[in-house]
């Protein structure tokens, strides 16, 4: 199975952050991964491969050198597993007339017109009743099929839709799901589907979070099959890169990190985010495992390095002058490099520099990118994260066009950049 393969399995899989962390761990198992727990005690070994699950929808990996000595560094990547998507709300029973729809609010900053007329589907974590009240039985549910849609308004009764309109996060993104006959309309139709998909009774279901995603397959198009077209390339082209950087990573001293985080799209500033103290805390007791003591422990962190890996923005054919005048990425041309003097993007000029020195040394294509002046860009997790770790960050990541579209359209070309990268941060 080649490499792209493996890129479009996990884009139709990664439906969900939960199913992300999942496909993340069977890949990582065939790799020789051993699963360890934040609650027990580590047994950890030199040339040791080991990931942390942190409340299903984060998930840390990493590796130990068979050559390990307390002065080696700490090579750190990250990137994050949600997405702009819909969620579904409690109580989501929704009737007019004979329409069954679904409430749901909008996670994330979608261009949430790209997401009527789709075929979607439903994703997530469900908690069950169980004997021991402090542990709710956990089941995962993907109903793997088209489901539900949003239907736009006929241009007839939309004259100007053409010319833009503002959607109502509230009354115009709740998705139909079925005709529900006048006399089960006061019924909980979408709680009978759920249970009856997790085969259960619809009294043992407490509660859910559940993903509303584009039930559509990514493909390859263009001349040459040039580019991917896919739903969710932000973020997991960088769980990809990562999970097959840190798996053909093999250094022999030092210790390799790969952090997957949940809720970049909303910030960060949650217990499965970036802005947590999981990453510190994971370092801290790798080291404190491998014989370090709390000195031994600060120090290693602070000879550490950080990689931000997210999307970037390539320069869009139809409209150039959205982009800066003299940074202009384009998609096929390598992974980006991405810089902001107000820090949106963690940006320090010698940090950059061994990136850059990197992909010189093996032959890697890289561009830069930069916001217009007047035009101030998104975040990513790197500036968050270096807040709680304190060391020299970079931002990168493959540039594609349509970010937080329901589908978006990348090079295929620039993530075999990104992997080559990767696998070389982890190597050298």
């Amino acid at each position: 199975m080649d490499d792209m393969t493996q890129l479009l399995e996990l884009l139709e899989k990664g439906v969900s952050a939960c199913h992300v962390v999942m496909a993340a761990e069977e890949s990582l198992k065939k790799e020789g991964f051993t699963p360890l727990y934040m609650e027990k005690e580590w047994e950890i070994v030199l040339g040791g491969r080991y990931y942390i699950n942190h409340h299903d929808t984060t998930l840390v990996a990493f590796t130990v050198g068979e050559n390990y000595t307390q002065s080696d560094s700490i090579r750190l990547a990250a990137a994050h597993t949600d997405f702009p998507c819909l969620k579904i709300k409690p109580n989501p029973e929704v009737c007019l007339k004979s329409y069954g729809k679904v409430n749901v609010e909008c996670y994330g900053g979608g261009i949430w017109n790209t997401w009527l007329d789709r075929p979607l589907s439903i994703a997530g974590r469900v908690a069950l009743k169980s004997e021991d009240v402090f542990a709710p039985k956990m089941r995962f549910v993907d109903f793997n099929r088209p489901l539900m849609t949003i239907p736009n308004l006929a241009i007839h009764m939309n004259r100007e839709v053409n010319k833009g309109i503002e959607l109502n996060k509230q009354t115009d993104m709740l998705p139909i799901i079925g005709c529900i006959p006048t006399e089960q309309k006061d019924e909980k139709f979408f709680l009978e589907l759920l249970a009856e998909e997790l085969q259960v009774n619809k009294e043992e279901i407490l509660d859910y979070e559940l993903t509303v995603y584009v039930a559509e397959k990514p493909f390859f198009t263009g001349i040459k099959e040039a580019f991917i077209s896919s739903p969710r390339l932000d973020n997991l082209t960088s769980v990809y890169a990562l999970l097959q950087g840190i798996s053909k990573g093999n250094r022999r001293g030092g210790i390799n990190v790969a952090a997957l985080f949940d809720h970049e799209e909303i910030g960060s500033r949650t217990k499965q985010g970036a802005a947590s103290l999981l990453l510190r805390d994971i370092l801290l007791r790798i080291v404190k495992n491998l014989g370090g003591n709390e000195k031994d422990a600060e120090s290693a962190i602070y000879r550490s390095m950080l990689l931000s890996v997210d999307v970037a923005h390539a320069l869009h054919p139809n409209q150039p002058g959205k982009m800066d005048i003299t940074n202009q990425p384009a998609l096929n041309k390598g992974f980006c490099i991405k810089e902001a003097s107000g820090q949106s993007y963690a940006t320090d000029c010698r940090a950059v520099a061994v990136v850059q020195q990197i992909c010189e040394q093996e032959n890697i294509l890289y561009q830069k990118f930069v916001n217009r002046s007047d035009m101030p860009g998104g975040s990513t997790l790197g500036a968050i994260a270096s807040s709680i770790l304190p060391i020299p960050t970079v931002d990168m990541g493959v540039p594609i066009l349509a970010m937080h579209s329901a589908r978006e359209l990348m090079g295929r070309e620039d993530i075999d950049s990104l992997v080559r990268f990767l696998s070389a941060w982890y190597m050298l």
